[in-house]
């Protein structure tokens, strides 16, 4: 069904049977746990069907970690009472929460029509919300504001509201130089539903803090999205026009496009123009079309202006490209994202150690094809060249989005040497300058010293802090990026677990000046073998371990930190010399400290500049660049000298 309007410039319809809604919110405040609860409302499973939690968390990455790395979408059919009696289809976009996968958020606005921003009911408005709030309000989306967990014993839901309404506020005071014609009455008029996901329940009036509303169902968010987020609009006398925002894969049919159609009609076996990113217009056959129905796509005929599809057939689209008509092509612009901020040199396995699991893949042709397939489907990465053929430099958001890379990467069965994450720096007027990151931190008021004089450190500049009268204080950092590396390990230990932080892109400043990540240094292996309880007895009183006994070394390998600033050889293969006499004790192992087990993040954050990351698909090790430790003191006093 369609509405059509005639304007004097040019003629517009709109889809009144569509929707088409992203969900935008920071990380843990429950997005994809709403999407669950609005598929089964809507019946939009099969009964016989084995419905998971997280649906849409689909990998397994995602599942581990709680967080969504992908942007995806799904359908949901409406037919309730606020439908007037036809059945509207929802197409729900579930964006990333975490600043650090930008480019996925990016993707996600440029399919939708307006934005449901889900606020968490007793955190508030957390970085993150700033940050995909801030690109919806610059996109002209519209908002529906809703304030999720209310069920929750500390719930602050009016705060929270007030809080959520300032924000709006500001970014519509920051970006009115940048989107002159923004309306600010409608941002002040933005629609508040009170929800409790978990349990699929939303109403507009607002319950008691701590209580789940007393609607039963989902209605309410289901009313507020068909009356605030617009019909898609299109030209029904337009040429075909159709956006790739995001791309997928079939073992059967190969690589899918995502398109979001906004003029005209695609059908199947349709000859149509692909406008690539290069300028080239070249003509291409549609040889499959899907339609997204709940979770799984189903084979159509056609597919018209607002709706969502892939498209089979076109082995090298990327995103950001359009399909349009062959007689008369109009493309549309590019997607755009923001600038990397952090980088790695991620090339193969060169340690002792190389080659010894079986399978793995360890060529740097198969490294260099496995960066160039993350290219395709990444906009937000980069991939340079390095002055070595093994290793390349990879760009990013952020720790986090390279971490999840490498350890993808890992999974997939490769063995990589990844370098300490490093800022990528601008030079503006002669002078260097480095990305900057805007840091909100909730801790409880014990640590907030701690805290202080841990940011302090790392060329932290405090610019805000609230406390809210409940045991816990807010307080806001201007801080290098490259000071948060290695900054989260240190301060869940400083607030023993009990902190939470988040950091969003604040610009560019200049150099801050030398910032010291690590106070203590490293136990390196002295020499190659495999590591004795005996020697770890004798060298625990000196530091912490990585390894465990029976584990294999090699000379340069750091099994350990130390307890003091400078890095110690360590002889950890050492075994106990046997005699004929006996001994009056034997050796106890009941005294040895466990080693502690750190991830990929944590063996990223602890690396110094002159330390790597051996990454295998069984283990994980640090190490030191050079591994010769005759070679290794010349280079130290090559700098010191320099």
């Amino acid at each position: 069904m369609s509405e059509t309007t005639t304007n004097t410039a040019v003629a517009t319809a709109s889809r009144s049977d569509l929707r088409n809604v992203a969900i935008v919110a920071h990380v843990d405040h429950g997005k994809t746990t709403l999407v669950d609860a609005m598929l089964k409302q809507t019946n939009s499973f099969a009964a016989h069907n084995h419905l998971e939690d997280r649906v849409m968390d689909s990998g397994d990455l995602e599942r581990e970690k709680g967080i969504t790395i992908l942007a995806k979408n799904t359908t949901v059919a409406y037919n309730g009472p606020s439908s007037g009696g036809e059945t509207i289809t929802i197409n729900v976009i579930d964006t990333p929460g975490h600043a650090d996968f930008g480019g996925e958020v990016e993707r996600g606005l440029s399919m939708v029509d307006g934005v449901v921003l889900l606020v968490d009911a007793s955190e508030g408005p957390l970085p993150q919300t700033r940050f995909v709030l801030r690109k919806a309000l610059a996109a002209h989306l519209p908002v529906i504001l809703l304030v999720n967990k209310t069920d929750r014993p500390d719930a602050r839901i009016e705060e929270v509201v007030h809080e959520s309404m300032d924000l709006l506020l500001g970014l519509a005071s920051d970006l009115a130089d940048e989107v002159p014609d923004l309306d600010l009455d409608k941002i002040l008029e933005v629609p508040v539903v009170y929800a409790a996901a978990k349990v699929g329940r939303a109403s507009l009036e607002q319950p008691a803090d701590g209580t789940a509303p007393e609607n039963e169902d989902l209605e309410p968010l289901f009313k507020a999205i068909i009356e605030h987020i617009p019909a898609p609009t299109y030209n029904p006398n337009g040429v075909l026009q159709a956006h790739v925002t995001n791309l997928d894969a079939s073992p059967f049919l190969g690589r899918l496009a995502l398109l979001r159609i906004y003029n005209g009609t695609l059908r199947k076996g349709q000859t149509v123009a692909w406008a690539r990113a290069n300028g080239e217009l070249k003509n291409v056959k549609i040889t499959e079309l899907l339609a997204t129905k709940a979770l799984d796509r189903v084979p159509a005929e056609s597919a018209g202006p607002g709706e969502i599809v892939a498209v089979a057939g076109i082995e090298e689209i990327t995103i950001g490209e359009t399909l349009t008509d062959a007689e008369n092509p109009q493309p549309l612009p590019l997607i755009t994202v923001d600038d990397p901020a952090i980088s790695m040199t991620i090339g193969i396995n060169t340690s002792p150690l190389a080659g010894k699991v079986k399978g793995a893949k360890v060529t740097a042709r198969q490294v260099k094809d496995r960066l160039d397939k993350e290219l395709i489907g990444n906009v937000s990465i980069k991939v340079l060249p390095t002055e070595r053929p093994d290793a390349w430099e990879v760009q990013g958001r952020g720790e986090l989005a390279l971490a999840i890379l490498v350890e993808q990467m890992r999974r997939e069965g490769f063995e990589l040497t990844v370098g300490k994450p490093q800022v990528v720096t601008r030079t503006v007027d002669g002078k260097i300058h480095e990305p900057m990151e805007h840091m909100t931190i909730d801790v409880p008021e014990e640590y907030l010293g701690a805290v202080t004089q841990l940011m302090a450190a790392r060329k932290g500049r405090m610019t805000n802090m609230a406390n809210h009268g409940t045991g816990w204080c807010r307080m806001e950092f201007i801080v290098p990026a490259r000071g948060l590396i290695g900054f989260r390990t240190k301060f869940l230990t400083d607030t023993r677990g009990a902190g939470i932080a988040s950091s969003i892109s604040e610009g560019y400043e200049p150099w801050a000046g030398p910032i010291e990540y690590r106070t203590n240094g490293s136990m390196v292996a002295d020499r190659a073998g495999v590591v004795t309880p005996f020697a770890m007895i004798n060298l625990q009183e000196r530091g912490s371990f990585f390894v465990k006994p029976t584990s294999e070394v090699y000379e340069g390998m750091i099994v350990g930190e130390n307890s003091r600033a400078d890095d110690m050889d360590v002889n950890i293969t050492k075994e106990k010399k046997l005699t004929n006499m006996r001994a009056a004790s034997s050796d106890t192992f009941e005294n040895l400290t466990p080693p502690r087990d750190l991830t990929l993040e944590e063996s990223l954050e602890f690396a110094r500049e002159d330390e790597c990351v051996e990454v295998t698909p069984e283990s994980i090790r640090i190490r030191k660049v050079i591994l010769d430790s005759n070679e290794r003191a010349k280079a130290t006093r090559a700098r010191a000298k320099a």
